[in-house]
């Protein structure tokens, strides 16, 4: 269980996420100073630890349209944040996949800032509202890379199973 920390509208782009005048910072350990950098209120929460791991940001339709630029989802990932929207851009959503960060696609999601969310099975529970919102399910391999933190170590995991 977590807080939603961040509520977006629909068509968040990657310039957004990931401001392009940073692009020339591109290692996943130095990225996530750069999360929605210029959201400053949010991003000074980030900097200054005041956004737990495991927390949430919801959001609309098309989260992460634009630019392919994968420091998108790996500035999210490392602050340890789950998204869950409506609808998320293909290609965030690839990237997301191929660097772990949670993603979740729950096309009803109805949630504030503040509200405790937790996910359980096939559900987004928003406890603060007392309401449940169906998710749509990854295909099973692609969650199944993002549940081993990303493609490197999915394919680490996959070597070293048939290496034994």
């Amino acid at each position: 269980m977590g807080k939603v920390v961040l509520k977006v509208a629909d068509d968040i782009s990657t310039d957004i996420i990931y401001p392009g005048r940073f692009m020339a910072t591109v290692l996943p350990t130095e990225t996530p100073q750069f999360a929605f950098a210029d959201h400053t209120d949010f991003n000074n929460k980030l900097k200054n630890n005041q956004v737990p791991k495991g927390s949430y940001i919801v959001a609309g339709q098309n989260f992460g349209c634009g630019s392919s630029r994968e420091q998108a989802a790996s500035c999210l990932k490392g602050w340890e944040l789950t998204v869950i929207a409506k609808h998320f851009s293909r290609i965030f959503l690839q990237n997301s996949i191929n660097l772990g960060l949670a993603t979740v696609i729950c096309p009803d999601i109805l949630a504030d800032e503040g509200d405790e969310i937790e996910i359980a099975g096939e559900v987004v529970r928003n406890v603060t509202k007392g309401k449940e919102f169906k998710i749509t399910p990854l295909p099973k391999a692609r969650q199944a890379i993002i549940d081993a933190g990303g493609l490197i170590p999915y394919t680490r995991q996959r070597l070293l199973m048939n290496k034994a």
